[in-house]
């Protein structure tokens, strides 16, 4: 009886070691971010509004499932009849990972995106014309995920929008800022429809 106790717990251990080995203290991972969103409006016509962001990331475990880092990359925003927008992104992280079985783990993350980008204007048909000033985002952002570990070095990650806040705002040409073209938003809830996937490799 102690035997099988004891095998028990040590399969246990095992189990929770094995879990734990990609994000255990002192882990590095590298990897990234893939959003991509398009829909027609009546806006629009027959035109699509788009969107894409692709942010390569790097981050350390400075504890057990306790890791932060950085992405940087780029994102692209096009509204038919209103604006184009590209951008550079920096996103700061951290990140807490919980066993839920042998291959997957769910995770929150607490971001601070930043977009430094420019701004042009887009007609009705879709084209894009002249710049119209620099555009700046700054958000907060928490978000849950779920990560699928098929290898030990590899995470597979579906990550939802969970509570944000962000501003934005368009400067013109000169520096000024353009009224009615900036926001603050807040928003909370998922959209099934616009996850964010990615790939993490874990040394």
């Amino acid at each position: 009886m102690m035997k099988k106790l004891l095998l028990s717990m040590i399969a246990v251990a095992a189990i929770a070691f094995s879990t734990q080995a990609q994000t255990e203290k002192g882990k590095i991972m590298l990897g990234g971010n893939l959003a991509f969103d398009t829909q027609k409006s009546d806006a629009a016509g027959s035109k699509a509004n788009t969107s894409f962001e692709v942010v390569p990331s790097v981050g350390y475990f400075v504890g057990n499932n306790i890791a932060v880092g950085t992405g940087v990359g780029y994102s692209y925003d096009k509204n038919v009849g209103t604006f184009r927008n590209q951008a550079f992104v920096v996103s700061p992280f951290g990140r807490y990972y919980a066993n839920i079985s042998e291959s997957f783990k769910f995770f929150g993350q607490l971001s601070v995106p930043m977009e430094f980008g420019s701004s042009k204007v887009v007609d009705a048909a879709g084209n894009v014309g002249a710049k119209i000033g620099s555009s700046t985002q700054i958000g907060v952002a928490v978000s849950p995920g779920f990560a699928f570990f098929p290898t030990k070095k590899i995470g597979i990650e579906f990550a939802l929008n969970g509570l944000s806040y962000t501003n934005y705002k368009v400067d013109d040409n000169n520096g000024n800022k353009i009224n009615g073209a900036g926001y603050n938003n807040v928003s909370f809830g998922t959209n099934f429809f616009s996850p964010k996937l990615g790939v993490q490799f874990y040394f």
